[in-house]
């Protein structure tokens, strides 16, 4: 019943900006920890950013001053806005959230989405 879905992904030029939106249902985020990854071809999957039930963020080193994460709380929603893309940044990305839920963790968060593509161009 507590699912995520990823959207927003897509085919950009470098340089350009996508904005992933991942909806929740089933549960409510205000008060979790939520975070995207993302797992380029041939590569390990690998944190992104991350946004704590209190609105603290963080970033991999690689997207500080590019992406931001958000959280809107009334549309049970999390968004990373993407600015100047760059083609490393081509990958799969996934939301994932901690709601409480059983079942385990991977990577430390109970519930994931299936993944949007972002591509970038060179």
């Amino acid at each position: 019943q507590v699912q995520l879905v990823e959207s927003g992904g897509g085919l950009v030029q470098a340089g350009g900006s996508l904005r992933l939106s991942c909806a929740a249902s089933g549960s409510i985020i205000s008060r979790a920890a939520m975070a995207w990854y993302r797992q380029a071809p041939g590569k390990q999957r690998e944190v992104v950013a991350t946004i704590t039930s209190g609105g603290n963020t963080a970033y991999v080193g690689s997207v500080k001053g590019r992406f931001t994460i958000a959280r809107d709380n009334a549309k049970n929603t999390m968004y990373l806005q993407m600015n100047s893309l760059r083609p490393e940044d081509t990958a799969v990305y996934y939301c994932a959230a901690n709601f409480g839920v059983g079942g385990g963790r991977i990577y430390g968060y109970d519930t994931w989405g299936q993944g949007t593509q972002v591509t970038v161009s060179s």
